[in-house]
This record gives C-alpha cells, sequence and structure tokens, in this order.
C-alpha cells in the first residue's frame, strides 16, 4: 500500500510516501498564501510519486477542528482559507483516489497509539507544547473527540482567574512576556534564548522558566486527576529537552502528594516520532478509515 502523506503548517506544509510499513521522500514547501496555490502544490507532488508508484490514496494532517466524518475543517487557524467547506471532496476530485483528513495533534497522538509511545496501553493523553498548548484524548486505544470537536483541547484551561495553560505553559508565550519583562525589542526572544539564559542563572529567566514548569505540572496535575491515564506523552519542541521533562515529572509530583492525590502517579513520557508524528498519525487515521 502506497499512501501520499501532507501535514498542513502555518508556515510549511511537509509530505512524504508511506510504503512498506516507512516514511520515505520526505521534503516540504512554504504554506502557499491560497487555496488554489496550495492545490497546485499538493498535486505537483502527488504526480511526483505517482510517476513511480501506484498511489492508493491521500491522508493528510491538518490544523483546525478536523470533522473527519463529514470532510470540513471547522474552527480556525493560521491557514484561514482551508476552513468551513467540504474541503475533502475537493481533495478527491483533485488528487482521484481516496482522502482521509485529521487535526494535526490527533495525528500525533494516533501515530503514538499505533507504533510508539502509547503502543502498549488502553488510555492515554498526548500534550503538545509549542505556541500554545493542544493535545488529544485517547480512550480504548481511540480518539476521543467530544461532542464540539474539542477533546484534547487542553490549553484553553484556566489556572487561575484568568490565565490558561497555553498563556502559562507555551515557551513561545512565556519568552514573549520575559522578553518585555526585559525590555527587549520584539521577535528578538524565544524559547531557545529564555532557556538558555536561565541555564546562565540570569535571576528573570529562571524565574520565568521555573514558572512554565510549574503550569505544565499544574496541567497535567488537573488532566490526572480528571482521567487518570495509563500514560500522558509529551510533543513539541520542548520534547527534546531531558532536563525539561524531568522537572515537569518531579513538579507534578510535588502537587499530586501536596493535594492527596500521589497515588494517581502519572507515568510521563516523551513523543517517540517528533516531526514526524503527525504524518504517521495521518497514515495511521487513513488506515483506520478505509478499515485496513
Amino acid at each position: 500500500m502506497s499512501i501520499v502523506v501532507f501535514d498542513i503548517g502555518g508556515s510549511a506544509v511537509k509530505f512524504g510516501l508511506w510504503q512498506e510499513d516507512a516514511l520515505s521522500g520526505k521534503g516540504y514547501f512554504e504554506t502557499p498564501k491560497t487555496w488554489n496555490e496550495l492545490k497546485a502544490e499538493m498535486k505537483s507532488v502527488f504526480d511526483g510519486y505517482a510517476a513511480s508508484v501506484s498511489v492508493d490514496g491521500v491522508a493528510i494532517s491538518s490544523p483546525g477542528a478536523v470533522d473527519s466524518g463529514a470532510g470540513i475543517i471547522g474552527g480556525i487557524s493560521a491557514v484561514q482559507y482551508i476552513h468551513h467547506f467540504s474541503i475533502r471532496t475537493e481533495w478527491e476530485m483533485l488528487f482521484g483516489v481516496p482522502v482521509s483528513v485529521e487535526n494535526d495533534a490527533n495525528c500525533a497522538a494516533l501515530a503514538e497509539v499505533w507504533l510508539g509511545a502509547a503502543r502498549d496501553v488502553q488510555n492515554a493523553l498526548f500534550i503538545v507544547i509549542g505556541s500554545g498548548i493542544g493535545g488529544a484524548v485517547i480512550v480504548n486505544r481511540q480518539l476521543f473527540k467530544g461532542k464540539n470537536l474539542f477533546g484534547g483541547e487542553f490549553g484553553y484551561m484556566l489556572l487561575d482567574g484568568e490565565n490558561t495553560l497555553s498563556r502559562l505553559g507555551s515557551p513561545v508565550q512565556v519568552a514573549e512576556r520575559y522578553g518585555k519583562a526585559m525590555e527587549m525589542p520584539d521577535g528578538v526572544v524565544d524559547g531557545k534564548y529564555l532557556f538558555e539564559r536561565a541555564e546562565e542563572c540570569e535571576p528573570v529567566a529562571v524565574a520565568y522558566v521555573d514558572g512554565m514548569i510549574d503550569a505544565l505540572a499544574r496541567g497535567i496535575y488537573n488532566l490526572s486527576v480528571s482521567f487518570n491515564p495509563d500514560r500522558v506523552i509529551i510533543g513539541g519542541g520542548v520534547s527534546v529537552r531531558e532536563d525539561l521533562i524531568a522537572r515537569i515529572r518531579e513538579r507534578t509530583a510535588y502537587h499530586l502528594k501536596a493535594h492527596g492525590a500521589e497515588s494517581v502517579d502519572p507515568d510521563i513520557q516523551v513523543c517517540t516520532f517528533r516531526n514526524d508524528a503527525n504524518l504517521i498519525g495521518a497514515v495511521a487515521h487513513f488506515r483506520q478509515t478505509e478499515g485496513l
């Protein structure tokens, strides 16, 4: 089986060919400004693969509130032109093969359930830490998307009277506030810079990183006592920082013990597939959709 896979992002569209249980021919192009330009770029990639293999389908990972059954992407995202029309139908007309589409965070979770960090458990929470906090809920190895397709939108969780988990736990948003506190020009400070300054023991940076870790731990605490999953899996750019993950584990354990819930003991692990998770998960979703 050969499946052409796309992962649509705000700045780039990644792609690859799933064949013989592996991704090959990976690449990317900058996210176009219009729907017609996106279709043209995707068709060019598809035709490139189809020139040498028989393509059985197209699997797509997308931002937004994806209604996979209806083939419509609701909500909003950085790619504004993909929302609120029968987009899967247009893709199937474009490619001439079956097309599946699923939310990007859900795809990442499906990749981990299928072949990654959640392959040996029944129930898991997947948390994606980036410019905001996203995620997915896995129950009995299936996505739980919720009535309004909002399952896994952990970033909207309120941690105090007005601040959400995304605001307090996103390295991007925390770095932006640090930059303003230090009166630095906009766009100079990113998460990498913030972490480096904290490692150099710059007091303000240390305080901001400590606050971010505590926010993430409180979020995982809330999710752990609410869902009591077999495993909590962390993805996103911070997942490569083993020191940060260790501190999140430690701080989560502190909150659980402080409130008498230490028996919950969440198994917090790092995702397996990192940058390829959305592509592999899109394949997993295609297989489920087509009954393969």
